[in-house]
């Protein structure tokens, strides 16, 4: 296969979904796909196997999951457009409003499940970028703001306040969810955990997460879902890109045939350092190189890394966990290729799902 390309490995996500169900399963609570995490058309009917459905962050969401998976489909955007919240409505179990304004606006269009997105206000998101609770935060209905005597057509309650975090992060929320939203709570249908769980880490105290859950739904009566993204695609796949050249300024600088600024954004948004196949840290191993992309932004850089052997053009370099918020975000800046998308089946068999091209940088612009 010509590089770049993601490479996904079907027995490694079907670990990650067996996971996912045990939790359903002995929790009670329903698991849903979060799209904005994880979207792969090729991989649409496994996670059908073992996942209820998908929740989504508009209308474009809405649709993919529609048109590619099973099962049930949540809506939430910060707000929705007028001309888009029909469509919506149609394709949705349910809807969750941002605030009491749309929710006003739109409610008599939904046909579906209507709930409200809340703010806990608690968060330890390890970065102010991810964190959906941090000060002046857009996202969810602040207690100070909630209206609790205007409430009819509403099922159910939604909050979203965890990035890559374990069972006891969600402990310390549910404290303050419950304590802001308490008597609200008893009367609604169902709510929503939302996502940020890291279930399918190692570290993960998934028994905890269970006892949550089963604690919460014996206590309120409800239905209670959660939405991982990440987890779902956690370690589950890889970004195959190659040395286009070598220049020396100073210290040795491999060209390659992808981009973080493009392909691997979270390592300069996060930021992160990637893991690098059979690489050390600089100066670990014999041969130290900076890894770079191949646009003009003099910031495309992945970082310094050694090897064990000198680089030489024509080499593959593979950057290892590159499937969850990678795919989803990824752009034609500069005219750089969109990496193919491929499976690995667990016959062993590689399948191109996607081929990209001109055309997608050309209907981009």
């Amino acid at each position: 296969m010509n590089t770049p390309f993601y490479l996904c490995e079907e027995k490694l996500l079907r670990k990650n979904l067996e996971l996912l169900k045990k939790v359903g399963e002995q929790s009670g609570a329903k698991v849903l796909l979060a799209l904005k995490g994880f979207a792969f058309s090729g991989l649409a009917d496994l996670i059908s196997e073992y996942l209820i459905g998908c929740t989504c962050s508009g209308l474009h969401e809405a649709k993919f999951a529609k048109e590619y998976f099973q099962g049930e489909i949540h809506t939430f955007a910060p707000a929705f457009k007028n001309e888009e919240i029909d469509e919506i409505a149609d394709l949705s179990n349910h809807v969750v409003f941002n605030s009491f304004a749309q929710f006003k606006k739109y409610q008599d269009r939904v046909k579906g499940s209507i709930g409200l997105r809340v703010n806990p206000e608690v968060s330890k998101s390890p970065v102010d970028l991810y964190s959906p609770c941090g000060l002046h935060s857009r996202l969810g209905i602040t207690c100070k703001n909630f209206d609790k005597d205007n409430l009819a057509n509403v099922e159910g309650l939604h909050f979203h306040a965890l990035c890559e975090q374990n069972a006891d992060a969600l402990e310390e929320v549910l404290k303050s969810f419950e304590e802001k939203w308490g008597d609200v709570i008893s009367t609604c249908k169902w709510v929503n955990f939302g996502g940020g769980h890291h279930i399918t880490k190692k570290s993960y105290d998934v028994q905890k997460l269970i006892n949550l859950i089963k604690d919460f739904k014996k206590k309120y009566d409800v239905e209670v879902y959660i939405e991982p993204g990440e987890a779902v695609g956690w370690e589950t796949g890889t970004l195959h890109v190659s040395v286009l050249d070598i220049v020396d300024n100073g210290m040795k600088i491999a060209i390659l045939d992808s981009s973080a600024e493009a392909h691997m954004p979270d390592t300069l948004a996060m930021p992160y350092r990637a893991q690098v196949r059979n690489a050390g840290k600089a100066n670990e191993k014999k041969y130290t190189y900076r890894l770079a992309g191949n646009t003009c932004l003099a910031g495309d850089i992945m970082g310094d890394y050694s090897f064990d052997k000198s680089l030489v053009v024509g080499d593959e370099i593979i950057f290892e966990d590159q499937i969850h918020y990678t795919i989803v975000k990824n752009t034609t800046f500069n005219g750089i290729k969109l990496p193919d998308l491929a499976v690995l089946r667990e016959n062993g068999d590689i399948e191109v799902v996607r081929e990209f091209g001109y055309e997608e940088y050309r209907r981009r612009n």
